[in-house]
């Protein structure tokens, strides 16, 4: 060989290595990037946060949908129920302080207000985490509405929130009067308007089509069966009565028909030798003693903690009832309201 072709030969291999050397540096680098990447994201799943990309969305509920009440603490440590502010167009607006694009929707928010201190609905948030970051971060964007806190995500799962932050604008009769809104942007344009927003072909589920039922079990149907705590502390459960017809009451301290109706069950439960009341309430056990010694109840009262038992009987509401035979099955479909739950009782307590 040559002394050109031997320099030839030796360019090329020279040229060679050099491509091979900088493909493995870019490829190192490349991967350390893509490490960097899942890691971020893993950190923001983990948070619970949603990219304003992100199309992997659940379907939330359709616009139209009754949302069930629940109870939670809020930032001041009082505990507010949400239909405290039925009657008041509402943003229901799920948070979390880690979320870097719930941040940027605080920072949206109040430089809107500053300029429209009018909102056409009220943001009210639902957060997580710790009460101090969540205070901290609200009052440093100096935003002052209503934020309750949940333990962890179980307000989330019932309204079927895939992450933060996310919403629904809710009218007066506390029906979603739009769909799942996703982002800062879906959210800062049904405050920046009186219409319903909507996201356009996103979601399109009837409410028939929900996994979650709403209406209650049908008479027929079994009694589901649940063990929760009394007020006493004791363990309750719906089979220690099997043998016995039951009249089992759903209830709230906060909600007043269910007052009215628990006076009359009361009455009830003294007088009548074929029917047992039970009644499952909601809320702190401090505010159902109270409630109880107020009224004198002396009927089993088991406190579940969010919805967990009337999510097995469909029905997210106060007051409603159901009659349940010896045999654990049901009697009656749902009975909505202190009058069909006091009509149906008086019929059936002999």
């Amino acid at each position: 060989m040559g002394i050109l072709e031997w320099i030839v030969v030796t360019v090329l291999l020279t040229s060679v290595i050099g491509a091979c050397v900088l493909l493995y540096h870019l490829m190192v680098q490349n991967g350390r990037i893509l490490l960097r990447l899942e890691a971020l994201e893993q950190h923001q799943r983990d948070q619970n946060v949603l990219s304003p990309h992100e199309h992997a969305f659940p379907p939330g509920f359709p616009a139209g949908t009754v949302l069930s009440d629940f109870s939670l603490p809020s930032l001041s440590g009082e505990t507010a129920a949400f239909s405290r502010w039925q009657g008041r167009r509402v943003l229901l607006i799920f948070f979390n302080p880690g979320c870097p694009f719930c941040g940027q929707f605080l920072a949206d928010l109040a430089a809107f207000m500053a300029t429209s201190p009018d909102l056409p609905a009220i943001p009210l948030f639902i957060s997580r985490g710790d009460p101090a970051d969540n205070q901290g971060l609200f009052q440093r964007h100096d935003i002052r509405f209503t934020v309750l806190l949940q333990e962890d995500s179980e307000v989330s799962s019932l309204f079927k929130i895939p992450g933060t932050p996310t919403g629904y604008l809710v009218d007066e009769r506390g029906t979603t009067a739009s769909e799942l809104l996703v982002g800062a942007d879906p959210l800062m344009a049904a405050l920046r308007t009186s219409d319903q927003p909507r996201i356009a072909g996103r979601f399109t589920r009837s409410l028939p089509e929900s996994r979650v039922q709403h209406k209650g079990l049908n008479a027929g149907a079994p009694a589901p069966d649940f063990t929760l705590r009394s007020l006493d502390g004791a363990e309750l459960s719906l089979k220690d009565y099997r043998g016995r017809r039951v009249l089992l009451v759903f209830s709230d301290p906060e909600c007043q028909p269910c007052d009215r109706v628990a006076k009359e069950l009361e009455r009830i439960h003294r007088e009548s030798d074929g029917l047992q009341v039970l009644m499952v309430s909601r809320g702190e056990g401090d505010a159902n003693r109270q409630r109880a010694a107020e009224y004198g109840l002396t009927f089993p009262i088991g406190l579940q903690r969010h919805w967990e038992v009337s999510r097995s009987y469909a029905m997210f509401a106060t007051p409603v009832g159901y009659l349940i035979d010896a045999k654990g099955v049901l009697l009656s479909d749902a009975l909505v309201g202190a009058e069909p739950i006091l009509k149906f009782a008086l019929r059936n307590w002999r």
